[in-house]
């Protein structure tokens, strides 16, 4: 076995928070709103957060040039109302890429044109028109020598499934399938794109509560849900609804093709029956959201996708039609204060704590998965919890939690010692699940001392691994 006593420093820098290993956080920047501030303040107050990355839904001019030497990496938008223009005519294609990208590359770092938005859910019946458009786009890319820079995809929203649970049974809706995703899929593979998709765990839990646990929608301790079909255990219902559409591709024999989450996002305030939207609701789920990301580990299907994700939205939007979570999904009001205060950037990852409300809605989870259900932290007979590894984390992740947690974490690790009480069984989950126990109930059991960068989670039950016993208080 590698040692257990790895300094702090090095294990924060080499494991938990390597950036360079990891995802990335984005942020959309929509302009439904007659009250934001200029694009100009916008684009030093994502500079000011340390967000580098923002997708916009057009291509306005003013905001196109006030992001243009920012170092901001830039996804624009041909929006569906120009699709058919886009799809018919290879000179619209051109235009618009000369005029809307080329005018501002390389100056504003455009790295990705969405075409269109969700197009499968649009009542304008733009679904035939997407892939010749998004090829055409790309054709036009290709004639100014700027396709190796600038990818071309669509974002895709979970409706386009036709199964979600088990994740491991994830498909696209068949009518779909071969007009659209099969020829969309082999454009992306041959110009090395990626798939973009909408993701919001929100609507699952807001409209089934009592079936859906919210420790599970909000990325916080929960003793997770086996999908019984690949026997993989989920910690999240945004892993789970991400590994929906992995297997989808999977099953279309499209393993090899990326994922962006081009939206995602939790409201801070909704109508009295849209359950769960609240500021701590929404500060819970970007705030380990985020953490999720940038800490690394991919998902249980693909534990080593880093995936990028685009957080819906920068502003609270005043001008938008429906409920009122439409308008609360904001990161920030128009005045630029937080509508909540969570990191962007590993930096600031290191002081944050999830800090959960006392009344929190929490209920019992059963059924899917991948559309919201999953299991809650069941009050035990004991009223105790004790902190496990997680065995899908994978070896690398555990030692170097396991390093963490008998060093600078003092743990009580000389049980799980050559010829100690707990050394058997010698294996990695077994020695890190008593060392994750001794950290966590050292520090009180308190919210997020048994996460360990995705390695750890919290049961009900006394562990059991060979004739160990695990603690519960010190």
């Amino acid at each position: 076995m590698v040692p257990y006593f790895l300094s702090l420093s090095l294990l924060l820098i080499s494991a938990f928070f390597n950036s360079a290993d990891c995802g990335s956080i984005g942020v959309n920047y929509g302009r439904v709103a007659n009250n934001l501030p200029p694009a100009t303040k916008v684009v030093e107050l994502l500079k000011s957060q340390g967000l580098h990355r923002v997708k916009v839904y057009d291509t306005d001019p003013a905001v196109l040039h006030a992001l243009s030497g920012s170092g901001i990496k830039v996804t624009v938008d041909l929006p569906n109302e120009q699709l058919f223009a886009a799809a018919k005519s290879v000179s619209f294609a051109k235009t618009w890429v000369q005029r809307n990208v080329a005018a501002y590359y390389p100056h504003t770092e455009i790295e990705a044109i969405a075409v269109g938005n969700e197009v499968f859910v649009d009542p304008h019946n733009t679904t035939k028109f997407l892939v010749p458009a998004m090829k055409n786009i790309h054709e036009a890319l290709a004639k100014l020598n700027l396709h190796s820079d600038i990818k071309v995809s669509s974002p895709i929203a979970l409706s386009a499934l036709q199964n979600s649970y088990p994740s491991s049974a994830g498909s696209f809706r068949p009518e779909l399938v071969e007009p659209v995703f099969k020829p969309m899929l082999d454009f992306l593979r041959q110009t090395g794109s990626f798939l973009m998709v909408n993701a919001y765990p929100f609507f699952a839990y807001e409209s089934n509560t009592d079936v859906i646990s919210l420790d599970y929608a909000l990325f916080r301790e929960n003793p997770g849900v086996v999908d019984a079909g690949n026997g993989l255990r989920y910690f999240s219902l945004f892993d789970a609804q991400i590994d929906a559409v992995f297997a989808a591709m999977s099953a279309l024999k499209y393993d090899d093709i990326r994922m962006v989450v081009t939206e995602t996002g939790w409201p801070s305030k909704g109508d009295e029956n849209e359950n769960g939207a609240s500021i701590q609701n929404a500060a819970a789920y970007n705030g380990n959201l985020i953490r999720r990301i940038l800490t690394g580990g991919g998902t249980p299907l693909r534990p080593k996708a880093d995936i990028t994700v685009f957080l819906f939205a920068l502003f609270n939007e005043n001008n938008k039609f429906g409920p009122t979570s439409e308008r609360n999904y904001g990161l920030f009001y128009p005045n630029e204060d937080k509508v909540y205060d969570v990191p962007f950037t590993v930096e600031g990852l290191k002081n944050y704590h999830d800090r959960p409300s006392p009344v929190a809605g929490n209920r019992p989870g059963a059924g899917d998965p991948a559309n919201g259900g999953g299991g809650s932290v069941a009050k035990s007979t004991t009223g105790n919890t004790w902190c496990v590894a997680s065995g899908e984390a994978g070896k690398e992740k555990l030692q170097a939690a396991l390093d963490f947690a008998c060093g600078d974490g003092a743990a009580d690790c000389h049980p799980i010692q050559p010829g100690a009480t707990c050394y058997n069984p010698n294996t990695m989950e077994a020695h890190a699940s008593f060392a994750f126990n001794s950290y966590y109930q050292k520090n009180g059991r308190k919210m997020g001392t048994c996460y360990f960068g995705g390695a750890a989670y919290v049961v009900t039950q006394p562990p059991k691994y060979g004739n160990c016993e695990f603690p519960t208080g010190y």
